[in-house]
């Protein structure tokens, strides 16, 4: 399909078709409203930026009837909902590939992903819209599981006609006005938007599609990239002033010119060593205790890979013996009871040589040393939903202490 070359935009029947999308998905009518359109002849159909400006074609209005013109409205505002510009950009810079064929290809995916559940209960499904199921694809994943499942073809050589515009797949077209053009939102206000539709999806539960619900959820409690947290938490602990320093001989010192005939010894940074104290009470499921060891093995990576300096102490109600890192599979896991990370802080700190960092995997269901270990600490916290409800006495609901102050905090999972 090429781009249109019609008449005067008809304003009424796009806006009629607008409103139609909000009573029939009253959850997206504050995105909808949000948009900007701007009438162009250079796109197929209808097309978005990341800008939050919505490029209409006189010539499809005219031909489109309002219940698919609404369908349309609301695949498009799903596209900048759902950040299908930006997740585009970060897997172009991950992989490298950047060219229009490889857009092309992250605009089908993107629209398999939403395209599965927009249509239907009010809204008609066009003849040319791309479903997962005409690729051969399951519905229900993400635009980034639907990447690794399919490759520009015989079967994606009708659609080269598709394009949804910067705001599907983050590559700037030449009809886009740009950061600098009228109308588009700014920074915080499409956070607000979003914001707004997550709250209209979480207080009405039951009335939005499953993906919806996930996505909303997500936009409340964004996922944390907790594993590249936790690796710059330790490595900034470790390259704090707790960590030692040693002289040495085998690299003379720069400052040796300044003192002829002597040889100076430069100063070095030993690797740290860490001891990891494991929570491995009744409390911390099995799930969690795999993941504690995976997270040994990435700690590991974080300081260099020398297994020698890392230490593991499970703990519950007591620690036990202080594990030297050979692997992560050998590590016995022992405990069950309650729990008391105080003992694992004492275990860690008697083994020699001493730790100059202290790294804790846990559910936080513990008490804490009362005063600041001699080394940096960072605790990795297993998440765990609340357990109280408004029938019960609050003077009576047990509400484990929050790791102190002086701990590095991060959310694992």
């Amino acid at each position: 399909m090429s781009p249109d070359t019609a008449g005067v935009l008809d304003r009424d029947k796009l806006f009629a078709a607008r409103l139609h999308a909000a009573r029939v998905r009253p959850y997206l009518a504050t995105a909808l409203f949000a948009l900007h359109t701007v009438e162009s002849r250079r796109v197929p159909t209808m097309a978005v930026d990341r800008h939050w400006r919505c490029y209409v074609s006189p010539a499809f209005v005219d031909r489109t009837p309002v219940e698919e013109l609404a369908g349309v409205w609301v695949h498009e505002v799903s596209h900048l909902l759902r950040d299908h510009h930006g997740r585009g950009d970060r897997i172009a810079r991950k992989s490298g590939r950047t060219g229009p064929g490889e857009r092309l290809r992250m605009n089908i995916a993107a629209d398999c992903e939403i395209n599965d559940d927009v249509f239907g209960d009010g809204l008609t499904c066009p003849e040319d819209v791309v479903r997962p199921e005409y690729l051969g694809m399951p519905p229900g994943l993400l635009m980034e599981d639907y990447l690794s499942r399919f490759g520009l073809g015989p079967m994606t050589q009708e659609l080269v006609w598709l394009d949804c515009g910067s705001g599907a797949d983050g590559l700037d077209r030449e009809w886009d006005l740009g950061p600098d053009g009228a109308d588009g939102l700014s920074e915080q206000a499409r956070d607000a938007v979003r914001f707004r539709v997550a709250q209209g999806i979480t207080g009405r539960p039951g009335s939005a599609p499953k993906a919806w619900k996930r996505w909303a959820e997500e936009a409340f409690h964004p996922p944390q990239p907790w594993r590249a947290l936790l690796g710059a938490a330790v490595r900034s602990a470790a390259s704090g002033s707790g960590g030692a320093h040693d002289y040495s001989y085998g690299r003379p010192s720069r400052r040796a010119a300044g003192v002829p005939g002597a040889v100076l010894p430069s100063l070095l940074r030993r690797p740290p060593r860490v001891s990891v104290v494991i929570d491995t009470s009744g409390s911390v499921s099995d799930a969690e205790l795999g993941s504690a060891l995976l997270e040994v093995a990435a700690i590991c990576r974080a300081v260099g890979g020398r297994r020698d300096l890392i230490t593991v102490v499970p703990c519950d109600a007591a620690a036990r013996i202080v594990h030297p890192l050979c692997s992560g599979e050998g590590i016995p896991l022992l405990g069950g009871g309650g729990t008391d990370l105080r003992t694992g802080f004492a275990k860690a700190l008697r083994s020699g040589p001493r730790p100059d960092v202290i790294v804790v995997l846990t559910d936080g269901q513990t008490s804490w040393p009362a005063s600041r270990p001699p080394c940096r600490t960072v605790v990795g916290l297993f998440p765990r939903a609340s357990q109280w409800d408004e029938d019960d006495d609050p003077d009576q609901a047990y509400t484990p202490d929050a790791p102190p102050e002086w701990a590095h905090v991060v959310s694992i999972g």
